[in-house]
């Protein structure tokens, strides 16, 4: 339907997914995710153009918004979890789903977006008094910046400093790079990053 341009048929599709009883969870699991990994390929292939792919991440957005009445309903649990895009990443979808997973789980989150710069992180940090920060990438080649990052939020807030994830496709295609990033820990999806900062802050 999104490669087709036609958003309310896929915005249709979800929101009857729910009224049937289908978990959130699920939907952005098997659903969202698996999409805009496909969108991604036929990209990367040259079987869509940029127009489409931003086009169908725009509008899984969209409709990721209509679900918030249900996301945002969730018991608080007293954690606060931050979510960026570093460097010059624009790939924002996947690190949005991490924080409403968050928030399905009963954590206050915030989500700074693409392409956030470092010293605004820090700043969310200290305001928010964050205990888990997440950074996403999609492309290998701002793993480097990841790394940077890390540091300086490591030099900045010394033993005090949050538990801190990395994930994204660009992390994904190594799956062990999180320890040379510096990072605590590796998320290969939504799931798996609200599972292992739990682990994170019971050992904390």
């Amino acid at each position: 339907a999104l490669l087709r341009g036609d958003k309310n048929s896929a915005s249709r599709m979800i929101m009857e997914e729910v009224t049937r009883g289908t978990r959130i969870k699920d939907i952005y699991l098997h659903v969202f995710q698996k999409s805009q990994l496909e969108v991604g390929r036929l990209w990367l292939t040259n079987e869509i153009s940029v127009a489409k792919e931003h086009y169908a991440s725009a509008a899984t957005q969209l409709i990721m918004s209509q679900l918030y009445s249900y996301i945002f309903t969730t018991e608080r649990v007293g954690h606060t979890f931050i979510g960026a895009c570093i460097g010059g990443e624009l790939h924002e979808l996947g690190i949005r789903m991490v924080g409403d997973f968050f928030e399905m789980d009963g954590w206050d989150t915030y989500y700074l977006g693409a392409n956030t710069p470092v010293a605004s992180i820090i700043s969310a940090i200290e305001e928010k008094h964050a205990e888990v920060v997440g950074l996403s990438i999609s492309m290998p080649y701002h793993r480097s910046l990841v790394k940077k990052a890390i540091d300086r939020i490591r030099q900045h807030f010394n033993s005090s400093c949050p538990k801190i994830l990395v994930g994204g496709n660009g992390i994904n295609h190594n799956k062990k790079i999180w320890k040379h990033l510096g990072a605590d820990g590796y998320g290969s999806d939504a799931q798996e990053a609200v599972e292992r900062a739990k682990q994170l802050i019971q050992k904390k």
